[in-house]
């Protein structure tokens, strides 16, 4: 019987020794390392949120030449139609024809369209080489302080819209995809 007592707990032990070295050893690639609630990371501060009659909030991103894209300094002047889409969204690529539409008829007056694709670069690249625009697209990562995010999109949702006037205020804000003809009409409604 005490045999069998030693036996066990020298088993124990050994679970013991194996799961404290299983525990304490690097992460895999991909995974985070487990933390003690002591020794956690602590959460980032709330993202500053863009709501309308506000100032359109400052961010630069990669156009698709990796150029920086400065908003609202590069566009002040002039009213700007941002549409956040990504090469993976059904409603963004249904849309994309009126926006295309859009941008061609307003490209000397009204406001200009701009795409913030939530995807990677070669994402991107890939699918406008089949579907081609030609509006100004610029690129950032999705997460939960991104582009989208500052704009207003709580809800992280795609397509999201957001019109920007000459002053460089946020207008208006619209989640989901514009159908035909129903750019003008939502930028006209006040």
């Amino acid at each position: 019987m005490r045999a069998r007592l030693w036996w066990v707990a020298g088993i124990a032990a050994a679970a013991g020794l194996a799961a404290g070295a299983w525990l304490s050893r690097p992460a895999a690639p991909g995974l985070l390392p487990m933390t003690s609630p002591s020794t956690a990371p602590r959460p980032a501060p709330p993202v500053p949120v863009a709501r309308p009659g506000e100032p359109l909030p400052a961010f630069t991103l990669p156009d698709l030449d990796g150029m920086p894209v400065r908003f609202p300094d590069q566009f002040k002047g002039k009213p700007l139609l941002i549409n956040v889409w990504a090469s993976w969204c059904g409603p963004c690529i249904e849309e994309m024809p009126e926006l295309a539409r859009f941008a061609a008829k307003h490209a000397d007056s009204g406001p200009q369209v701009v795409g913030l694709a939530l995807d990677t670069p070669e994402a991107v690249l890939d699918f406008l080489g089949n579907v081609p625009v030609y509006y100004p697209i610029v690129i950032d990562s999705p997460g939960p302080a991104d582009a989208s995010v500052r704009l207003g999109n709580t809800q992280g949702l795609l397509p999201y819209s957001v019109l920007v006037d000459a002053q460089g205020r946020v207008v208006k804000q619209k989640l989901g995809p514009f159908k035909a003809g129903e750019i003008e009409e939502w930028i006209a409604t006040p």
